[in-house]
């Protein structure tokens, strides 16, 4: 169950990442608020190299980031950065004109949050978001009542729902088939003299094993393939070949950030 506009009556819970201030809809608490358009309208995920994905984004995210699992859990995200709190695919606020922008990251700032009391999931949105204001261009409420811009984000949210909640029955199927594996990131780094420096380590995670998936059965591999879940899985294994796309960004805009020696 779902509602846009009461406040709610027991604790909220959820994930909120990105979110600040994140607050029930009503018109009592938002009807003078709306949104405006900002500038730069993904600084807000400039902060973290980490955010979640759904499992039907994997085949477009595949494209621009490494698709790594994470914590116990085993929660999907994209890998945006090398270091946390670096995003290499946000310039000036925005995102990289050829990257994917996960829906986890287009939903804000609107999020839905459980209502334990009654069940219930309520839509909220970021007080604390930049562009929310009043007398903003865009306003949550005509009159008393959710304004097309709520209702479509009342619907996106939905959809993100059932994204999430088939993400969580295909990260369970690989769990319950035993297919994961712990990975490393690496990087080996070359010293003056051209030989290989001492290997550092970018990242720990969890991935599918290829071993693994090649051990199962036949008929299994059928079932994986008429469900959609092994077209995800191997989205998920050539991103990896994402690290050395975003080793190569870091080297670049480190080289960028350098300032150039003057001469003598």
């Amino acid at each position: 169950m779902t509602d846009t506009t009461s406040q709610a009556s027991g604790p909220l819970s959820g994930n909120v990442l990105f979110y600040t201030q994140p607050e029930p809809i009503s018109f009592e608490a938002h009807g003078k608020l709306g949104v405006t358009p900002a500038d730069k309208p993904y600084a807000f995920v400039a902060q973290t190299n980490i955010v979640p994905l759904t499992v039907t984004e994997f085949a477009p995210a595949a494209l621009s980031y490494p698709i790594i699992f994470v914590g116990d859990l085993k929660q999907p995200v994209v890998a945006m950065g090398l270091r946390q709190n670096d995003n290499l695919f946000i310039d000036n606020g925005d995102f990289r004109a050829d990257a994917y922008i996960p829906a986890y990251v287009r939903r804000y700032p609107f999020v839905f949050a459980n209502d334990d009391t009654q069940n219930r999931m309520i839509l909220c949105i970021d007080r604390g978001a930049a562009f929310v204001s009043e007398n903003a261009e865009i306003p949550l409420f005509e009159g008393e009542q959710p304004s097309a811009y709520v209702n479509n984000a009342m619907e996106f949210c939905n959809n993100f729902e059932q994204e999430r909640l088939r993400t969580e029955s295909f990260v369970k199927l690989l769990t319950d088939l035993d297919l994961f594996e712990t990975r490393e990131a690496n990087f080996t780094p070359r010293n003056a003299d051209g030989t290989p420096g001492e290997v550092q380590k970018l990242a720990e995670y969890f991935a599918v094993s290829e071993d693994k998936l090649k051990a199962l059965p036949a008929e299994k591999l059928v079932e994986l393939r008429d469900n959609g879940a092994l077209g995800q899985i191997y989205a998920h294994l050539v991103s990896l070949l994402g690290w050395d796309r975003l080793i190569a960004m870091a080297f670049a805009r480190a080289a960028a950030e350098t300032p150039v020696a003057a001469n003598a």
